[in-house]
């Protein structure tokens, strides 16, 4: 990866000059840029791991409070009407 990144030539040209598949330098350059510290992306989402997780976090907690509230207003229906008899 450092080869591709200090001569500043495609990932092509430096696979050729190395006789390796540029398919497997371009992964191999992939893999080295998204392990580096303070990588912008982990995934297409351009969310980083620890976001994605957090990300997944919060909407399995909002899920969760969106059945309670649910729960909540049909039970203040339910007492509502017992309350009315």
């Amino acid at each position: 990866m450092e080869l591709v990144r200090s001569s500043g030539r495609t990932v092509t040209d430096v696979a050729r000059e190395l006789g390796i598949s540029s398919e497997s330098l371009r992964g191999w350059v992939k893999k080295a840029k998204a392990a580096e510290p303070g990588a912008a992306t982990a995934d297409s989402t351009g969310l980083s791991a620890a976001d994605a997780a957090e990300l997944k976090r919060l909407r399995k907690l909002t899920a969760e409070q969106a059945k309670t509230i649910e729960i909540l207003n049909k039970a203040t229906a339910f007492f509502a009407k017992e309350s009315d008899r």
